[in-house]
């Protein structure tokens, strides 16, 4: 059997270790990247375009499907602005398509301003409550595992993809143009990408499905990665 050329763009803060479980479950199904962001020069966090273009050139195949999360799913709609006719497929997990507001931004410096005067625990753990819900938090093995993930990544590479994000536009006038089969993914519970922001892309994106997972936060498929395979499994075959 052929396998699907598979393209997984993580989010912020987050290695390939947030897809790990996808990795090792859709493995007989698909040839499976995964960028990661500390193989990445920081110079490419300068502009959006520049950023989707680096995650692009991880990808050998012509075409292939793409699916990514949080500011993975962001860069996967910027990736269609630049190299829509590469894309079998599109799966956008727990993302947004707004601009931010003048309070979002400051909020957002706040946060690379505690990471510059040496805070970057500080910083994790107020991210941990955007990402994972305060019912969730019992669970040891999730929260280690989500915090292993984002001290991977650190400092320098979240301060700079903190800003990025604060600047990006506002891709909604965009996603009535997306024409390949598409998926909007979000736990029900997300607190950092509301599930509002899903509902507004599933509707308008031609012919996308939206399914939402329930009793999950922001990180579906770390905190709910059965559901989520399953999902995702559906939607490449």
């Amino acid at each position: 059997m052929t396998k699907i050329p598979l393209l997984l763009v993580p989010g912020m803060l987050c290695s390939p270790r947030l897809f790990a479980a996808q990795t090792a479950a859709l493995a007989a199904d698909a040839d499976i990247v995964v960028p990661d962001w500390r193989e990445a020069p920081l110079s490419v966090w300068d502009s959006w375009a520049s950023a989707a273009r680096w995650v692009l050139d991880c990808m050998p195949a012509e075409r292939f499907a793409l699916c990514g999360l949080s500011l993975g799913g962001m860069l996967a709609v910027e990736i269609m602005q630049i190299a829509a006719e590469r894309v079998s497929k599109l799966a956008l997990l727990d993302t947004g398509m707004r601009s931010q507001n003048e309070t979002e931004r400051a909020i957002r410096r706040g946060r690379i301003r505690l990471a510059e005067e040496g805070h970057f625990e500080l910083v994790l753990g107020l991210q941990l409550s955007r990402f994972i819900p305060a019912y969730r938090l019992p669970d040891k093995p999730l929260v280690d595992s989500v915090m292993a993930m984002c001290g991977e990544i650190g400092v320098e590479i979240y301060k700079r993809q903190e800003a990025l994000a604060a600047i990006r536009a506002d891709r909604r006038p965009d996603l009535p143009r997306i024409r390949c089969p598409t998926i909007v993914v979000c736990g029900r519970d997300d607190a950092a990408t509301p599930l509002f922001l899903s509902e507004e892309m599933a509707a308008a994106i031609p012919g996308s499905e939206l399914v939402v997972v329930e009793q999950c936060g922001h990180l579906v498929t770390m905190e709910k990665p059965q559901e989520t395979n399953a999902i995702l499994r559906k939607w490449l075959a």
